[in-house]
């Protein structure tokens, strides 16, 4: 009898952790193949504009080029060691400029649903910054928080940011089930225990929603801050190399913080259907 006894448990976790695991199986596979399949459309479009459009080999490079600027040609090893420190400058931008638009988006989310008169004061303000393009308002957030510092390619990667990703968690955290926010309020929760137990846990697909959604903007604000800024990483080198006609150098460029990107977005992905999929939530196909 007391033999037995301990072999009952796992027999009957058995069948749920199977179940999470083919889950999570499913999920990560589906994830892989859409990751593939897009970066196979990606290759052929470029491939479509490069061959199909007329534009000069002088000026146009195709996949094949660009391979063989990384990889073939004999000074691939010197092309790889001029292109890795710019791609890792504006990843670091990039990072810095989707942790704070990110957090920012995070914070105010909260405090929109925890008080109205928040809401109603600070979203006009939102809308304006949004509705006018950053390129317009860029020139004045150098300004004010000088050029070439991290605080302007904080501010002018968090802009692009933010503005998606409040969307996206606010819609998230109004989803959440009336009669569970009940539940919790007839047991003497109040509101901040609603969203603690009940709005969060439920907005998670729409955080890592907004986080997809946020790594394409966050490069593109690195990009943009480099541009206008501090001309440093591949936004800052962009208009050099076309401005000197290296043309191999600025497809090479704009390839590999494409394909980084890319990577990125559905390593994202991958990391959100294995947090649903334990936490027992359903991700749709995509």
């Amino acid at each position: 009898m007391t033999a037995t006894a301990p072999a009952a448990m796992p027999l009957e976790a058995t069948p749920h952790t199977a179940k999470r695991a083919t889950a999570i199986s499913r999920a990560v596979g589906r994830s892989l193949l859409n990751a593939l399949l897009t970066f196979v459309i990606v290759l052929a479009l470029w491939w479509a504009v490069v061959n199909l459009t007329g534009i000069s080999p002088y000026v146009a490079k195709g996949p094949a080029d660009v391979w063989e600027f990384f990889f073939t040609s004999p000074e691939a090893a010197e092309n790889r060691a001029e292109m890795m420190p710019l791609l890792a400058q504006t990843l670091s931008d990039a990072a810095l400029g989707f942790v704070v638009g990110m957090v920012v988006a995070m914070v105010l989310a909260l405090a929109f649903s925890l008080s109205r008169s928040v809401e109603m004061g600070v979203m006009p303000l939102a809308l304006l910054l949004r509705s006018v393009p950053l390129v317009a308002i860029a020139p004045v957030i150098i300004l004010i928080t000088g050029r070439g510092t991290p605080a302007s390619v904080a501010v002018i990667g968090s802009i692009v940011v933010l503005f998606p990703a409040l969307a996206s968690i606010m819609f998230g955290l109004s989803r959440a089930s009336k009669e569970s926010l009940d539940l919790v309020h007839v047991y003497g929760g109040g509101r901040p225990t609603q969203l603690r137990k009940v709005n969060v846990p439920g907005a998670l697909p729409s955080l890592f929603a907004a986080a997809r959604v946020s790594v394409p903007g966050a490069v593109t604000g690195a990009l943009l801050a480099e541009w206008l800024s501090t001309g440093q990483g591949i936004g800052g080198m962009i208009q050099k190399f076309s401005a000197s006609a290296r043309f191999d150098e600025l497809w090479a460029s704009v390839a590999l913080i494409t394909i980084v990107t890319l990577l990125l977005y559905n390593l994202v992905q991958i990391a959100e259907n294995i947090v649903l999929a334990r936490m027992g939530m359903t991700t749709s196909s995509r």
